[in-house]
């Protein structure tokens, strides 16, 4: 964006916006201006109507005849599918299941079994630390097995995938900075010396367009209640290639992963494809709120949603660095908007309490220590007005030292 917008431009692209009508399906605050979608995605209308059905008629009167009748035993494999067909990957190869973080361990120690010559998992120093922290957990249940981390061991992540390694843990969308890699080319460097990648799309999924079967991904995990807008903690997906299916060995073998799990065997026997990856009873709460919210996703242009997304962030970053100048504020995302996810992030001394001074004023984002303030743009429900007067009072905290309110300060549990 080479201008800077007035006010009138900035109303004309909003009434020119062909995902605007889809606004009014969330449930917004008025006068809230949200910019933490990269975070908590925001509640839909189809998703409280899907859990008030599921909790009222299905439990509350079929009760356990919802599982038969309600479709509700293979509601992880049939979110499964919608999901991956925003991530690029075909029937058969997504299940909705468990936590981001327990399905990586599962990811992780299937990548190993599938490589038993190699001992060496690569992840990123700058990653979420969840990855780093379950990579760990694998590692000390290997003999023999290690981690080797980028900005630790070498400064990029390619220096470290050499025939030792098995598998490469990798976030597509960086959740501090918005930084996005290259899925195919990050990919066939793996491949050309014999590795494997799992892809982290926790900060991707909904966010913008992805192909896991075009890029050749061996496995991907993410979640769904940031730009999937599924609900807090709402089940997260794991995705594996149809090529592995017959290989896949993770040690988390529950009853719901089992080939009969109503047949009640002594022993465990895997279940066909991606349903190895199941462990246990899944909640069916949480799952219905999902099949709510990706009712939505049925009607949107996965280009377009990129399209304006890029936009929105274009948009932040001219206006913070034109009305914001000389606040101490510098750009933490990379400015080329096709290294950039849909999130912008900005550092300063005292980001935190200016983040709290935001909030406090009806916009809200978030922050990482120890020093970045995030800003996430969900395409479905933020406007380009949103924008500017995000940046109007975040001009105006900063000229007025407002953020300087000992109240700002005082840490919460939840950053």
């Amino acid at each position: 964006m080479t201008a800077l917008p007035d006010f009138a431009a900035i109303e004309a692209m909003d009434a020119a916006d062909a995902l605007r009508p889809l606004r009014d399906r969330f449930i917004l605050p008025p006068d809230l201006i949200y910019l933490d979608g990269n975070s908590l995605g925001v509640a839909s209308t189809a998703a409280f109507a899907e859990l008030r059905r599921a909790a009222e008629e299905e439990w509350g009167q079929d009760l356990i005849r919802s599982w038969n009748t309600a479709g509700w035993f293979d509601m992880p494999l049939d979110l499964g599918d919608r999901v991956g067909r925003l991530v690029g990957a075909a029937a058969g190869q997504t299940v909705v299941c468990d936590t981001t973080s327990i399905n990586i361990y599962k990811a992780l120690h299937a990548a190993m079994a599938l490589r038993p010559d190699r001992s060496v998992i690569v992840t990123e120093g700058s990653s979420f630390p969840t990855d780093i922290y379950m990579a760990e957990g694998v590692v000390s249940t290997r003999p023999g097995a290690s981690l080797r981390l980028e900005g630790v061991d070498a400064p990029a992540i390619e220096a470290l995938i050499d025939g030792d390694v098995a598998v490469v843990l990798v976030n597509h969308v960086n959740y501090k900075t918005g930084e996005l890699r290259d899925m195919a080319a990050l990919t066939r460097k793996a491949h050309d010396n014999g590795a494997l990648v799992i892809w982290d799309l926790c900060h991707t999924a909904g966010a913008l367009p992805v192909d896991l079967d075009g890029a050749s991904v061996d496995f991907a995990v993410g979640c769904t209640y940031k730009y999937l807008n599924g609900g807090p903690g709402s089940p997260a997906f794991i995705y594996a290639a149809a090529r592995h299916h017959g290989g896949i060995r993770q040690p988390l073998t529950g009853w719901w992963g089992h080939a009969r799990p109503f047949a009640f065997e002594t022993r465990y026997a895997a279940g066909d494809g991606i349903r190895r990856f199941l462990c246990g009873t899944q909640p069916i709460l949480s799952l219905r709120a999902l099949k709510g919210a990706l009712d939505i996703w049925d009607e949107v242009d996965m280009t377009a949603l990129r399209e304006k997304s890029l936009r929105l962030t274009d948009l932040f970053i001219t206006l913070v660095e034109e009305k914001c100048a000389g606040h101490g504020l510098e750009l933490e995302s990379p400015r080329d908007p096709a290294r950039r996810g849909s999130q912008v992030s900005f550092r300063h001394p005292n980001s935190y309490e200016i983040m709290q001074a935001l909030i406090a004023r009806g916009v809200i984002g978030d922050f990482r220590a120890p020093s970045t303030m995030r800003f996430g743009f969900t395409p479905l429900y933020v406007g380009y007005a949103d924008v500017w007067r995000a940046v109007e009072i975040l001009e105006d905290i900063l000229r007025t030292g407002t953020w300087r309110d000992a109240r700002f300060a005082v840490r919460a549990a939840v950053t």
